[in-house]
């Protein structure tokens, strides 16, 4: 065996175990896992819309040139 060859071996060891790796943690769609169940949040309490609006300053009618 030269080192060439012996280098093809240990990269493709080196290659399957990352693919292993990569497929037992990474995220492959729903491939082996549970659904995910859809959350849906209601806000505790809902703040009460003010029925007049807030004053605002003055207003410039017209401009200068």
């Amino acid at each position: 065996m030269n080192s060439q060859s012996v280098a093809g071996l240990l990269g493709a060891i080196v290659a399957s175990i990352v693919m292993v790796v990569a497929i037992a943690y990474g995220p492959i769609g729903q491939f082996g896992k549970p659904a995910r169940p859809a959350s849906f949040q209601q806000p505790a309490t809902l703040q009460p819309v003010p029925a007049v609006p807030a004053p605002r300053g003055p207003v410039i009618r017209e401009v200068p040139n």
